[in-house]
C-alpha cells in the first residue's frame, strides 16, 4: 500500500501537540512514518502576573497547525484529507483550566509555568507525603481554594490543556495517566488517582462546602491502548474549517508533553530515560523500585502505561539561550550580512565547542520565571563573570547552553549519584540537539553517561502522540491480542532505527562538574536578582 492509498484508506494517526511556542500536527501511517506536518506559532501572555494563552489563540492554533498538515498532504500526494485512522492529542502538562457545567472557561488558563501556588503546593507537600509541584493542576486548585476564588462554587469541570482540546473534539471528559500523574498523584498499582490522597484532600477542603468531590471534577484516567472517544461533528468543523474531515474518527487518551517524550525515544520501560530539552527542559527515569524518601527537587509522574517515572523538570530551558541567538541574529543584520536563523544557531553551537570545558568562569542563569528544583518563585534572567574570566565568544555559548541544562542537572545528580538509580539509556529529544553533537555532547558531559540521539528527535512529542493514536487503533483491531506499549516501540517503530550515540570526555564531564559548582554558588547572585529587580 503506498502512502497515498493508506491516506484515502484511513491507515494513519494524527498527533497533535501544544508546546510552550510551537503547535504542531504530525501524520504518520501506523508504522511511523511521517507523511505530513502543520504548524502554529504563539507565545504566551503574562496577563495580571498569570503566563496564560486564551481560549481563542488555543482554537486558532489548533485550526492553523491542521490546516498546515492537511495542505501538505494535497500538495505531496494529491488527496483531500477526509479522514485519518486515529487521533492524539498532546500538550504542556500541569496547569489549571476549570469550567462551568456549560463548558464555559470560569478563570484564565493558567500553564505550567505560572509558581503562584507555593502555600497549595507546600501543604499538599505536607498532607499526602509526597512532592507536590507548583505547577500541578491540584497545588492550582487548592492556591484557588486558599484564596477564596468564587468561581469554585460552580466548577464542573478542572482539566489541563490536553485534556480540554479531547474534550473539546469528543465531548468526553479523560486523559492519559502520563497527563494525569502531574494533575494528582498516580497509584501505578491502579493506574488511577491515588485514593487514599484523594480522600486526604475532600476531607481537606470540606469545610468550604463545596457542590463537588474531586473526582468528580477531574477528567477519568485511561492508560495507552484504551479508546477515549470519536470525533463528533462539532469537533470535526472545529478542527478543519475547510470542512473536509468527517467525525467517527476515535482518539487516543491525551497526554502531556512528558509522555510524548517518553514514547517519541522508546523510554517507557524500566531502566530506560530521556531528556526534553526546550523552552522547559525536564529528564525523566522509569524506575525499578521506588525512591528512598521524597525529594522536593524531583516529580514523581507515570509512562503513558502507568510505570513510575521520576522526573527532573526545569522550566526555564533554551528561551534565554534563543534570546542571545537572536540578538547576534540582529547584529549580524546590522552589519549587513543577515543569516538565516537555523544557520546562525549552527555556527554559535558549534564553535562553543572551542570554549573551555568549565566554561572559563562565566555563568548564566536563564531564569524567565520561577524554578521549582532551585526553590525560587520568581526569574531573573542573569548573566555574570569574574574579572579575570576567559570572555570568548566560545565560553560565552557554551556557558548558555551549559545553564539551558544547570537546574535539570541538580535533579539529576540527585538521581543517578544520591539515589543510585540504574539507567541502561538515555535519549535526548528537543530543540537543544537540532545541531548535531554540540547539545548532545553537552548532555553527556552532565549525566556523566553516554546520549542517543534518534533520527527522529527532531519530530518529538507531536509524532510520539501519532505513535500512541497508532497503537490505540492497531490494539482496538486485534481486539486486545496485542503486545504491550512497551513492547510494540522496541519491536515495531525504534528496531533498527538510526540514531547516534556520543559520549563525553573525562575532561568534560568535569568541566560540567565544575561549572556546576559555580552554579550552585551562583544561585544567591540569582535571588538576590529576583528581589532587586523589581522595576
Amino acid at each position: 500500500m503506498d502512502n497515498k492509498e493508506k491516506l484515502l484508506q484511513g491507515r494513519t494517526a494524527l498527533g497533535i501537540e501544544f508546546g510552550s511556542t510551537r503547535i504542531k500536527a504530525v501524520l504518520t501511517d501506523l508504522s511511523g512514518e511521517v507523511l505530513a506536518v502543520g504548524f502554529h506559532d504563539w507565545e504566551n501572555s503574562l496577563v495580571n502576573g498569570i503566563w496564560t494563552y486564551s481560549i481563542e489563540e488555543i482554537h486558532e492554533g489548533l485550526r492553523n497547525s491542521y490546516a498546515g498538515m492537511r495542505e501538505e498532504v494535497k500538495a505531496k500526494y494529491g488527496v483531500e484529507l477526509k479522514t485519518v485512522g486515529a487521533i492524539g492529542i498532546s500538550a504542556m502538562m500541569h496547569g489549571y483550566m476549570a469550567f462551568d457545567e456549560k463548558g464555559e472557561l470560569l478563570t484564565p488558563f493558567q500553564t505550567w509555568r505560572n509558581s503562584n501556588t507555593e502555600a497549595a503546593a507546600d501543604a499538599l507537600t505536607e498532607l499526602f507525603d509526597f512532592n507536590i509541584p507548583l505547577r500541578w493542576t491540584i497545588s492550582h486548585l487548592y492556591q484557588c481554594v486558599l484564596d477564596g476564588e468564587e468561581h469554585l462554587n460552580r466548577v464542573s469541570f478542572v482539566t489541563t490543556l490536553d485534556s480540554y482540546i479531547t474534550y473539546l473534539l469528543t465531548g468526553e471528559k479523560n486523559t492519559g495517566v502520563g497527563d494525569a500523574s502531574g494533575i494528582f498523584p498516580i497509584d501505578s498499582a491502579t493506574c488511577d488517582y491515588d485514593a487514599k490522597m484523594m480522600d486526604a484532600f475532600d476531607a481537606l477542603i470540606a469545610p468550604k462546602g463545596y457542590a463537588w468531590k474531586t473526582r468528580d471534577v477531574l477528567p477519568k484516567v485511561l492508560t495507552a491502548g484504551d479508546i477515549a472517544g470519536y470525533l463528533t461533528a462539532e469537533g470535526a468543523a472545529l478542527l478543519d474549517d475547510a470542512g473536509w474531515l468527517q467525525p467517527g474518527i476515535p482518539f487516543a487518551p491525551s497526554e502531556g508533553d512528558a509522555g510524548t517524550g517518553m514514547v517519541a525515544t522508546a523510554s517507557v520501560a524500566p531502566r530506560t530515560g530521556n531528556v526534553s530539552a526546550g523552552t522547559s527542559t525536564f529528564a525523566m527515569l522509569v524506575l525499578e523500585k521506588p525512591l528512598s524518601r521524597m525529594y522536593r527537587e524531583i516529580d514523581m509522574v507515570t509512562t503513558p502505561t502507568g510505570f513510575p517515572v521520576a522526573m527532573s523538570h526545569a522550566n526555564n530551558g533554551t528561551s534565554d539561550l534563543n534570546a542571545w541567538v537572536n540578538l547576534f541574529g540582529e547584529f549580524a543584520a546590522l552589519a549587513g550580512h543577515p543569516m538565516d536563523m537555523g544557520d546562525l544557531y549552527g555556527l554559535l553551537y558549534r564553535n562553543s565547542l572551542n570554549g573551555d570545558a568549565d566554561c572559563g568562569g562565566l555563568l548564566s542563569y536563564g531564569y524567565y520565571s520561577g524554578e521549582g528544583v532551585t526553590h525560587l518563585n520568581e526569574g531573573r534572567p542573569l548573566f555574570a563573570r569574574t574579572p579575570d574570566a576567559a570572555f570568548t565568544l566560545a565560553n560565552f555559548m557554551r556557558t548558555h547552553l551549559y545553564a539551558s541544562l544547570g537546574a535539570v542537572k541538580l535533579g539529576m545528580d540527585i538521581l543517578l549519584k544520591d539515589e543510585g538509580v540504574k539507567v541502561d539509556k538515555i535519549l535526548g529529544h528537543g530543540g537543544l540537539f537540532k545541531t548535531p553533537g554540540v547539545g548532545q555532547r553537552y548532555l553527556s558531559a552532565a549525566v556523566g553517561a553516554p546520549v542517543t540521539v534518534m533520527a527522529t528527535a527532531s519530530e518529538g512529542g507531536p509524532w510520539g502522540m501519532a505513535l500512541l493514536a497508532a497503537y490505540m487503533l492497531l490494539k482496538k483491531e486485534a481486539e486486545g491480542k496485542f503486545s504491550t506499549l512497551e513492547e510494540w516501540l522496541e519491536k515495531e517503530i525504534f528496531a533498527g532505527m538510526a540514531g547516534e550515540t556520543l559520549e563525553a570526555t573525562p575532561e568534560e564531564i568535569q568541566g560540567f562538574e565544575t561549572f556546576t559548582e559555580h552554579y550552585r554558588a551562583g544561585l544567591a547572585a540569582e535571588r538576590a536578582a529576583v528581589e532587586s529587580m523589581r522595576w
